[in-house]
């Protein structure tokens, strides 16, 4: 009869032990998820409206129209998702070389100047790029009367700024992950006869698969929709990226069509998914595979 009784009293115990430790975090959780997507729900919503405008939308997906994706190809949309992809792909690959081989030098190599250089990195990251588009305006405006290649209106000199401003901030990720692999691989590499590129190229970026991944995933996200430094660095139609193209369709407000721009938007936003898919199983499990197979 006492179990009986108290049976009841136990489970509302648990109940009430498994609301404080674990139950409180799903209405956050709901609540979180629901505030991230209604943006991205909207956007969909509002590329497959009939009507090229958001104003007096009070009906998520009242209307289905592929005529915004359709009316793309009557644009310069495709050329522009080109440009993108092909500088973040770019400047992505070269940030991840230059990082991994400058992180490479400081971890391994004690030379002199070496805490100061990491300082200056540091320091020097502390400020955005876009600080200095004045200045970087001026210069390729005086370098393109030398090198039209790295001049105004060259997608290999907004490639080359990318890279200029990647350096810092991608060294100093990298460092603290290089300096997770024991020295002693290197040591036993060269005990073999290995160079130092040799223990590079073979041993080291096979363990570091993880940050390569990382760091050449958010170098493709931020310069895929980079605007300010694109949209003073070119500027003919045919070398603009996505943000500065799409960015003329909603700039005047009297004819701005916001259902084409939702359109290009949900586009927009493949390459970098299918990027992140891609890498995952690398930031996952890159460092179990690369130390198996190192």
């Amino acid at each position: 009869m006492a179990a009986t009784v108290t049976s009841p009293d136990r489970t509302r115990a648990r109940r009430s032990r498994w609301w404080r430790e674990v139950g409180w975090k799903y209405p956050i959780a709901v609540a979180v998820v629901v505030y991230a997507a209604f943006p991205l729900v909207y956007v969909l919503s509002a590329a497959l409206a009939s009507g090229g405008t958001l104003t007096g939308s009070t009906e998520l997906f009242r209307t289905f129209s592929p005529a915004n994706f359709e009316a793309l190809g009557g644009t310069r949309f495709w050329q522009w998702a080109f440009n993108s992809v092909f500088i973040g792909v770019v400047t992505s690959i070269g940030s991840v070389l230059m990082g991994a081989s400058a992180a490479y030098a400081f971890s391994r190599f004690r030379f002199r100047g070496r805490r100061t250089a990491l300082t200056t990195l540091l320091i020097v990251q502390m400020f955005p790029q876009m600080l200095a588009f004045v200045a970087i305006f001026l210069l390729l405006n005086a370098l393109g009367s030398v090198v039209p290649a790295l001049g105004l209106d060259s997608r290999t000199a907004l490639i080359a700024v990318y890279l200029g401003g990647a350096l810092g901030s991608n060294t100093f990720l990298m460092y603290g992950f290089f300096n997770t692999v024991p020295q002693e691989l290197d040591e036993a590499a060269k005990i073999d006869g290995a160079t130092h590129a040799q223990i590079y190229w073979t041993i080291i970026l096979r363990l570091v698969t993880p940050i390569l991944a990382v760091v050449g995933l958010l170098s493709f996200i931020s310069t895929f929709g980079e605007f300010i430094l694109a949209r003073i660095i070119l500027t003919s139609q045919s070398n603009w990226t996505l943000a500065v193209g799409m960015y003329t369709w909603v700039s005047d407000q009297l004819n701005a069509n916001w259902g084409l721009f939702a359109a290009g938007a949900v586009l927009a936003s493949l390459p970098v998914l299918v990027l992140f898919l891609a890498l995952q199983r690398y930031i996952i499990g890159g460092l179990t595979a690369g130390s198996v197979k190192g």
